[in-house]
């Protein structure tokens, strides 16, 4: 039985809007994770997510299995026990951060090892490794362990990664029906570069196999964005219409917007906190459904310097409500105070939190 309910599907898009039944909650579809990679979004706590409106984060299992580890996570109740977050949690399988992190490292068929960017220890993450590190955590959803590969890739080499991501999600399947506690899912992963065939049939081979929900891999690399727009309608055409999609990694807001327009359901992106950090922060200027809804803005800047008006009027995040400048927050910043990176961190989480309860809103009645 699925867990997802759509209550309202757009007359002019592909957009739909509905709720996600989850082991620790249900969520409002289509949803942003803000991600707390090694089991914190920086500078907040599980307090003002919660506050901001969260109510799913995303972390990452190659970090966790790391550090803290596995037998810490089991003695603290997994990873809502240890950072105090009582809300849904998915957690990747960590391939992509083996991939981009770890220069030592070697995939065959058995899985993928790899050394430790911080001591050098050597791990060995498999399809069932990733399974069991993920069921330590105790997220409600877990991604299956896939074979990633850079963009640009050759036709041989993306058909060879989708082959090997099909047989490891069998193993990831066939540890997870026998194991996982009851209640959480399991999310196969759509690969194949962007060959339209080889997404296809990927696509195919993850709905025969059978899912909880599905998501789009490996875009979001490079590729030309109309490109990437088109392969996700193309799948979604070939993905059970009661199951969520995820697109990962995605994105920039108006990407977001037309990914939903698409079909998609949820989504993760670092691009709102780890702009934040640099100082790079989300105005609000009119709807979703209005092309230049909202604009990006470089706080550090000198024209900021004597701007005493609030952040952006428009918004209700913490930052903004307690009436803080532009001209102070640059002030924080350019001192490198630690409250610059905090104050910028929740507007923008909260930028994108809104972002979807106004796409959400959009939907239902029937401007999206």
């Amino acid at each position: 039985m699925s867990m997802l309910t759509i209550n309202t599907k757009s007359k002019k898009s592909s957009a739909r809007a509905g709720i996600l039944q989850l082991k620790h909650g249900s969520v409002r579809t289509p949803f942003f994770m803000p991600i707390a990679t090694k089991g914190a979004v920086k500078t907040v706590d599980a307090g003002d997510l919660e506050r901001l409106g969260a109510e799913i984060i995303l972390s990452n299992t190659y970090h966790l299995m790391l550090r803290p580890g596995v037998e810490i996570l089991r003695t603290a109740g997994g990873l809502h026990g240890f950072m105090g977050w009582k809300k849904p949690i998915l957690t990747d399988s960590g391939g992509f951060q083996v991939l981009s992190l770890s220069k030592f490292r070697k995939v065959d068929e058995e899985g993928v090892g790899f050394a430790d960017p911080v001591d050098g220890s050597r791990h060995l993450l498999t399809p069932e490794k990733s399974m069991e590190v993920q069921e330590a955590i105790g997220s409600d959803i877990a991604m299956i362990l896939d074979d990633l590969i850079d963009y640009p890739a050759t036709r041989e080499q993306a058909a060879s990664a989708l082959e090997r991501t099909h047989r490891w999600a069998e193993r990831a399947k066939k540890w997870f029906s026998g194991n996982a506690t009851e209640g959480r899912q399991l999310f196969g992963i759509v690969q194949g570069s962007t060959f339209e065939d080889l997404r296809r049939k990927a696509a195919e081979g993850m709905v025969a196999i059978g899912f909880d929900g599905y998501a789009h891999g490996g875009l979001s690399v490079g590729e030309p964005r109309e490109e990437s727009y088109e392969l996700t309608s193309m799948v979604n055409e070939i993905l059970p219409e009661d199951k969520p999609r995820y697109w990962m990694g995605a994105g920039k807001p108006e990407e977001i917007v037309e990914y939903v327009r698409r079909g998609c359901d949820m989504f993760d992106c670092v691009l709102p906190t780890r702009n934040a950090r640099h100082g790079t922060l989300y105005i609000w200027k009119g709807e979703v459904t209005e092309p230049d809804f909202y604009e990006a803005i470089a706080i550090t800047n000198e024209k900021y310097r004597a701007d005493f008006s609030v952040l952006d009027p428009a918004c209700d995040c913490p930052t903004c409500s307690t009436g803080t400048t532009r001209a102070y927050l640059r002030h924080l910043f350019s001192i490198e105070e630690p409250l610059a990176a905090r104050l910028a961190t929740l507007h923008n989480v909260r930028f994108y939190l809104r972002l979807m309860e106004q796409i959400r809103n959009s939907i239902e009645s029937g401007s999206l």
